[in-house]
């Protein structure tokens, strides 16, 4: 699943204001990333369109990667990291949320 296109400055910053507010919706156990929370990530990208994901792996780069294996699998965008949080944006069929133009 490859992303239609990328997000531009301006939406990004639109959706890290929406953002701001929001609780992790998807909290990664001690098994890591499983397919059971991929399957828990998909679900809340449909319904919610903009979500948290808290990854709380203390390495680095495991988490880079996690983010990144989250990223390609789910087909969203990465709006932003902050700490061991995960910002994800993908449009669902019922386009919640209007990006402004690039």
């Amino acid at each position: 699943m490859a992303t239609a296109t990328s997000l531009s400055n301006k939406q990004k910053q639109f959706l890290k204001g929406l953002a701001h507010s929001l609780k992790p919706v998807v909290l990664l156990g001690a098994n890591g990333l499983t397919e059971g929370v991929m399957a828990e990530i998909e679900l809340a990208l449909e319904h919610h369109e903009l979500i948290k994901v808290r990854v709380p792996e203390q390495d680095r780069e495991l988490r880079e990667m996690i983010y990144t294996t989250i990223v390609v699998h789910t087909g969203a965008h990465k709006v932003q990291v902050i700490g061991k949080i995960l910002i994800l944006y993908r449009a669902s069929k019922a386009a919640k949320i209007a990006l402004p133009r690039a």
